[in-house]
């Protein structure tokens, strides 16, 4: 029997950095199921396809295969025999995950591979819909999220941090654009599972968040128990 804790929530809330600390901490396999939709934005952006080029995408989906392997603890993203991690956190590829994402065909093909790894493992999984969706059944949901503002420093720094350019009022229009793109798509939108744990991390460290989801686990363990 596997464990799973699944964390929801908007862009930037700090769901990959706090699902990793908690794999850690736990012992469990991190899942970040937005570097694979990202893997498939990259695609796209590469053959040069538009977010609303619905049948283009759905036809090159077939020559997308994408796997994930564990590297010291780190998932990679192997994207047709590429290793493309590094290249998924840029701008264009976030924007166009959160378009494309909205395909019920670019779901189908990644939800499998996701509930595969999620029943053959412990896992933590962060997400979109992770607990209204992918997996519903999991014995912890988190729904993390953080202001506009403060999800706008954060990229801010990371970006900067990385020696690359960034306009924090540019970053704040993005993200506000991509909350109502994934809130307010057909298939699966952005929302809070009602059986999840909100955390708002505006105001909080890591480690205090790390440490409410895995008390959260912990009673969860008991209750069931």
């Amino acid at each position: 029997m596997s464990f799973n804790i699944a964390i929801d929530g908007p862009a930037g809330a700090g769901k990959s950095t706090i699902a990793k600390s908690i794999a850690r901490s736990l012992g469990f396999v991190y899942v970040d199921t937005g570097a694979m939709y990202r893997a498939i934005a990259l695609y796209l952006i590469r053959q040069n396809v538009q977010a609303d080029q619905t049948d283009v995408i759905e036809e090159l989906l077939e020559d997308i295969s994408i796997r994930i392997i564990y590297s010291d603890g780190e998932q990679q993203i192997i994207l047709n025999g590429e290793n493309v991690t590094g290249q998924l956190r840029q701008e264009a590829v976030g924007n166009m995950a959160s378009k494309s994402a909205a395909n019920p065909k670019v779901r189908e093909k990644l939800l499998q591979l996701q509930r595969d790894l999620a029943k053959e493992n412990d896992v933590v999984m962060d997400g979109r819909d992770i607990g209204t969706f992918v997996l519903p059944n999991a014995d912890v949901k988190i729904y993390l999220t953080a202001s506009v503002e403060e999800r706008a420093k954060r990229r801010f720094a990371e970006l900067k941090e990385k020696g690359m350019e960034a306009d924090l009022v540019k970053i704040a229009e993005d993200i506000r654009t991509r909350d109502a793109q994934d809130m307010n798509r057909t298939i699966a939108p952005l929302k809070q599972a009602e059986d999840a744990v909100l955390i708002d991390s505006s105001r909080l460290t890591i480690p205090e968040v790390r440490d409410r989801i895995v008390d959260a686990f912990q009673k969860s363990l008991k209750f069931k128990g």
